[in-house]
């Protein structure tokens, strides 16, 4: 699959807003912590991507039912869904000058019960886009950090109405953060995020 950037302006992918606020001292003093001791931009973004899915867990997965969707509170509170695990790792990747795009897949969940919006990111190395998944990894569910090849979460089924949309977000899609800003709780979320783009 083709990738498809929103906008052709690369440094719409290192800006800072109030989603992706890697301009906050928690998540500056995040990324630095994280970049000591690396050797390089690539070694600094597997760690960071292997910090947000290891040690933030996912709160469907850790029965959490608060709502996170701004980085800094994703890695204060330690908790999130999928979107907001991407919120944080962009934020991450982002304060260290790396390149990091939003992306989106449409996913069955529950059987044949529905579809969700499943939320991960980009990250820009040697002219390339390369998606990574922070979800993280459960039985059935094994994600890596990979410039040479996706180790995706999930590969969406054509057959079953899932979708791999490759449109490349330099900001999380309105409607995502609005689901997130807007929810109570994570049961109230289910019901309000959008299932398609």
């Amino acid at each position: 699959m083709e990738l498809i950037q929103q906008t052709p302006d690369l440094s719409a992918y290192l800006a800072a807003d109030e989603v992706i606020d890697h301009h906050h001292p928690y998540v500056r003093k995040t990324a630095a912590r994280l970049a000591e001791g690396v050797a390089d931009s690539y070694a600094y973004a597997r760690a960071a991507y292997e910090f947000v899915r290891d040690t933030i867990p996912h709160s469907a997965d850790s029965g959490d039912l608060r709502v996170t969707w701004r980085a800094s509170d994703v890695l204060e509170q330690g908790t999130g869904i999928c979107h907001a695990k991407a919120h944080a790792l962009t934020a991450l990747l982002r304060a260290e000058g790396i390149p990091t795009a939003l992306c989106y897949q449409r996913l069955e969940y529950d059987g044949a019960q529905g579809h969700c919006l499943h939320g991960l990111v980009a990250v820009r190395f040697n002219g390339a886009w390369h998606r990574q998944d922070a979800r993280g990894n459960k039985e059935g569910v094994d994600a890596q950090f990979s410039l040479g090849g996706e180790r995706l979460a999930w590969v969406p089924q054509e057959e079953r109405g899932e979708v791999d949309y490759p449109v490349l977000y330099a900001a999380p899609h309105p409607d995502v953060v609005h689901a997130l800003q807007e929810a109570s709780d994570r049961p109230h979320l289910w019901e309000a995020l959008p299932n398609a783009l």
